[in-house]
């Protein structure tokens, strides 16, 4: 389905970049087109005020802090919302005066710091230099506003998130550099797999003079000079300069008798520099930095106003609008724009006929992100699960947490497979389907080798993983395990698969032999089936590393069970018991708003009847005191979008409460009305509308759906789509 500026409300002028550039958000304010791979992001975490400057220090995991003042430069390639460092590479800074290559002096506070969807802008104070950046899907696209005098282009391969070591950069003519910056240290790990991104950056004035520099001295290189032909500038034939090593870098120079902007195009590819040129010629040739931008503004318009919003404050807008944007960056496209990626692993170049993706922070997304691309976005959900079965063709396994053609291996559990059963139960099923589920039975049963599930013996066995089978994570690893079968399980029965059906959904139940009824919550267990003694339940917040849970502990995992939440009442006794220790979590602080494991803890209330109102009373309490219109304005890593898409949601009155089910949870929505444009190639209606009716502003008194009384919390993904209104109606 197509959608226009002239069909759809402008709604970008909602969306504040600044918010989740503070308190750990790791967001950043810079311009990025929808899925884009290029991002122009204002790089100010190394600076002398806040962290070391040795190499192999562990720097922040983003390229901007609000708080941080010290500019060195601008990245072109960049993740958004992570909890650990990587890429932040191929650095830009404009600078005047003598040439100085040397970041720690070079670096200059800035003023004037604005951002808008597509845009970023600030004046760099010691060169009075305006700074303005736009982007395409593969293309940075900066304007810098010199002053007269001597001016100067530094292009930085030295500085960077992570440790990774080699690049290559070479002056191709006045107007042009290339280059190579080898990245891959994803968390400080795997450094031996470090890969290539490549560039080309096209400058709209050509330098009388440039150069190379390395560690970080000006640097000869090899011989160089140029000669005027035809009224333009360019190397001699057979003439270059170029280096290679860690610190280096590469310069233009320019001496302006007047004031003068110097437009900058950088093409990136993770396949090639001859594709990152052809990146740049076929997304920018031709096109000034306001029809670049004003297309880019565009596409983000027809995606996020797919979703139009009634009623509420305009910082309510402003925070919704904000969120869905961050739903929108990751994951992210790999393929160039001839359709050619690196093939995981090997970086062989391969082929895609649609959007190769990456950047799937699986354990994070699974819970909501793609849920609500499955509702909104279908194509582009679509196209993930293509990429993630592209991913099992090349490597032999499902992504767990792949990057840029790489398989990081990141935290723990089998996600992927969650996230295609959720796909193709909400009727998204133009993928193959016998092989996806294929290759989830692969990580499912076999024993050796398994990347995705270490320990799956032990928890083929006896139900379980014990503080001896793994490290850490025994009892959160084995929950995550469970998810991941009760997704085959729902899948199996969607195709038929009757005795997979059975089994899966037998082994997706084995963490009850981890409740302990001593404490009403689960614990780990030791290789011959006894209780870990001594136990403190509240061990591992804060991201203590414990023995039975990964980035929590007991409190913030025993109810991560959404696809047997029934199951989990009897266990602790029945509903009354169930509501107490849930409502603990909460009187405790036990709650971390910050990190997955409970994310959907504050929508359970809605199983125990009489209880509904606390999950609305919880949900909007969280809103408020997480969500704002400020760059600390979300409560933590933003974790590739999936705190962005609890907000979305949760604004929204609806919750996809439990993984490879197709079911929503209802509780208020923020706004009075809120229509969501739907996609006809997967659905029958175009629109679904979700109103809120407040008499007293109370707790919810009924809900219908078309206009029929719901005598339940719960609705079907299908029965919300195919119909045409959600009411919510307030006491």
């Amino acid at each position: 389905m197509s959608y226009s500026l002239t069909q759809a409300q402008d709604v970008t002028s909602y969306v504040n970049p600044f918010i989740g550039s503070s308190n750990f958000g790791t967001t950043n304010p810079g311009p990025i087109a929808v899925r884009g791979m290029a991002n122009v992001s204002p790089f100010n975490v190394a600076g002398p005020q806040n962290l070391p400057f040795e190499k192999d220090s562990r720097w922040w995991s983003t390229p901007y802090v609000n708080e941080n003042t010290l500019l060195t430069g601008f990245s072109h390639v960049n993740i958004s919302g992570v909890g650990c460092p990587e890429l932040g590479v191929i650095l830009a800074m404009p600078t005047t005066g003598a040439l100085e290559t040397d970041y720690k002096k070079y670096g200059s506070t800035y003023t004037n710091e604005e951002a808008s969807v597509g845009y970023y802008t600030n004046h760099i104070e010691k060169y009075n230099i305006k700074v303005e950046a736009t982007a395409t899907t593969r293309v940075g696209v900066s304007k810098y506003h010199f002053p007269a005098g001597e001016s100067n282009i530094l292009l930085n391969l030295g500085l960077g998130l992570t440790n990774e070591e080699g690049a290559m950069i070479k002056v191709v003519s006045p107007t042009e550099i290339e280059g190579i910056r080898s990245v891959g240290s994803f968390c400080y790990y795997k450094a031996e797999e470090a890969y290539p991104v490549y560039f080309v950056a096209r400058f709209s004035e050509a330098a009388p003079e440039f150069g190379v520099w390395k560690k970080p001295k000006t640097h000869t290189g090899l011989e160089s000079q140029w000669m005027g032909y035809n009224g333009k500038t360019r190397l001699k034939k057979g003439y270059t300069k170029e280096v290679v090593g860690d610190s280096i870098g590469a310069y233009m120079r320019y001496n302006f008798d007047k004031p003068t902007t110097v437009e900058m195009k950088i093409g990136v590819s993770y396949v090639s520099i001859e594709n990152a040129r052809e990146n740049l010629e076929k997304e920018t040739q031709h096109k000034s930095f306001n029809q670049i931008l004003a297309d880019s503004k565009k596409e983000w318009n027809s995606y996020l106003s797919r979703i139009k919003v009634e009623g509420g404050t305009e910082d309510d807008k402003t925070v919704f609008y904000t969120a869905l944007y961050h739903t929108l960056i990751h994951p992210n496209t790999l393929n160039d724009f001839n359709g050619e990626y690196p093939k995981i692993k090997t970086r062989e170049t391969l082929k895609t006929d649609g959007t190769r993706y990456t950047t799937f922070s699986l354990w994070d997304t699974y819970r909501n992100l793609h849920q609500l691309m499955s509702l909104v976005y279908p194509k582009q959900q679509s196209n993930m699960v293509k990429s993630m079965l592209q991913i099992y063709d090349e490597s032999g396994w499902l992504p767990k947490w792949e990057l840029n053609a790489t398989e990081t291996t990141t935290m723990v559990g089998d996600p992927a497979g969650i996230i295609i059963a959720d796909t193709y139960l909400k009727g998204i099923q133009d993928f193959d389907v016998e092989k996806a589920y294929t290759a989830m039975l692969k990580s499912a049963t076999q024993i050796e080798n398994n990347p995705l599930r270490p320990g799956l013996k032990d928890y083929i066995e006896k139900g379980y993983l014990t503080t001896k089978t793994i490290e850490s994570g025994s009892v959160s690893t084995t929950q995550e395990y469970n998810t991941s079968d009760f997704a085959i399980a729902q899948l199996a029965k969607a195709l038929g698969k009757k005795q997979d059906y059975k089994l899966f959904s037998k082994r997706a139940l084995s963490y009850r032999k981890l409740f302990d009824k001593e404490f009403n919550l689960l614990r780990p267990k030791n290789d011959d089936g006894s209780w870990l003694t001594p136990y403190n339940p509240e061990y591992g917040a804060n991201f203590q590393k414990n023995l039975g849970f990964i980035e929590g502990n007991a409190w913030q995992y025993t109810f991560m069970v959404g696809h047997d939440t029934k199951g989990l009442i009897k266990l602790m006794g029945g509903s009354a018991n169930f509501s107490k220790k849930l409502q603990e979590v909460f009187d405790k602080n036990q709650f971390d708003m910050a990190n997955e494991p409970d994310i959907a803890y504050p929508y359970l209330f809605n199983y125990i009847k009489g209880e509904e109102y606390k999950t609305q009373n919880l949900v909007q309490k969280l809103i408020k005191e997480y969500y704002q219109n400020k760059p600390a304005g979300l409560p933590g890593n933003d974790d590739t979008g999936t705190m962005s898409a609890w907000l979305v949601y949760s604004m929204m009155g609806i919750y996809p409460i439990t993984p490879a089910q197709p079911i929503y949870t209802i509780s208020t929505p923020v706004f009075d009305k809120i229509t969501i444009q739907l996609d006809t190639e997967y659905y029958k209606n175009e629109t679904i509308t979700i109103e809120k009716e407040t008499l007293t502003n109370g707790a919810i008194k009924s809900i219908e759906l078309n206009g029929k009384p719901l005598n339940s919390y719960f609705m079907s993904h299908d029965d919300f789509v195919n119909g045409t209104t959600l009411k919510v109606i307030q006491n």
